[in-house]
């Protein structure tokens, strides 16, 4: 099974749990394939279109499930095309983060320790809302805090975020690379697909590689990530590194 496949089993899955009218929209599966960036580019930045990017963002950060299959990958690779962009920004938090690692690695969280997990998620998430990690933490705690309502939703949201990736190659080789929009999120998505990321190598002219733990033997040993445009669009913003690279 691909992973594309993959997603596309857990989202069915997830729209039996749903109401009869979003489980209908949800079984009926859209083609997305490879982005268009270009034109996603135009339509995220401009306020006239129904994929305007404030508009969708509105959109996903609301507690339901009426985003499409399209909105979720304009919304997704809009990020590329927003003023606040850099993909290699500094975590807003650090500090926080290196406190509360520790608990990233427990299975079972107290109630003051899922609090402390929550409101980090959320404010990472209002920094950077298609933040793979902190969705998936977001998910857990809603579990364990036995809100499977607001559980499913945002694991339904998740997803569709990893089939929008899923969607754009099949990551075996660069033609067929899969296009992200953070460097973490080509070792968040293989890890959410079951795969255990070892380490990264850059290939020119614009490819990430991410050797893996294959499944089986036949299995590929490392995928690859097409960083073209996240490379343009942070060179744009600091064309001064451009020029000593």
């Amino acid at each position: 099974m691909t992973l594309k496949n993959l997603f596309i089993a857990l989202i069915t899955a997830a729209a039996a749990l749903m109401p009869a009218a979003t489980a209908a929209r949800s079984a009926a599966r859209t083609t997305l394939g490879k982005p268009d960036l270009e034109a996603i580019r135009v339509a995220s930045t401009d306020e006239n279109s129904k994929y305007y990017y404030p508009k969708l963002l509105k959109e996903f950060m609301a507690n339901d499930t009426t985003m499409t299959d399209d909105e979720f990958q304009y919304f997704y690779y809009g990020t590329l095309f927003q003023e606040d962009y850099d993909p290699y920004r500094d975590h807003i938090k650090p500090e926080q983060l290196e406190k509360l690692a520790p608990l990233f690695n427990k299975k079972q969280w107290t109630r003051a320790e899922r609090k402390q997990i929550l409101d980090f998620a959320l404010e990472c998430l209002a920094d950077n809302p298609v933040n793979l990690r902190q969705l998936t933490n977001r998910i857990f705690v809603y579990e364990q805090n036995h809100k499977y309502d607001l559980a499913k939703i945002w694991q339904y949201k998740l997803n569709h975020l990893l089939l929008v990736i899923a969607s754009s190659g099949t990551g075996v080789d660069p033609e067929n690379a899969w296009t992200v929009v953070y460097p973490h999120d080509e070792y968040d998505f293989l890890n959410l697909s079951g795969l255990t990321a070892r380490e990264q190598k850059f290939e020119p002219p614009y490819y990430d590689y991410i050797m893996v733990n294959p499944k089986t033997e036949s299995s590929p040993k490392g995928y690859y990530f097409n960083i073209s445009e996240l490379l343009k669009q942070y060179y744009l913003k600091h064309p001064s590194e451009m020029t000593e690279q």
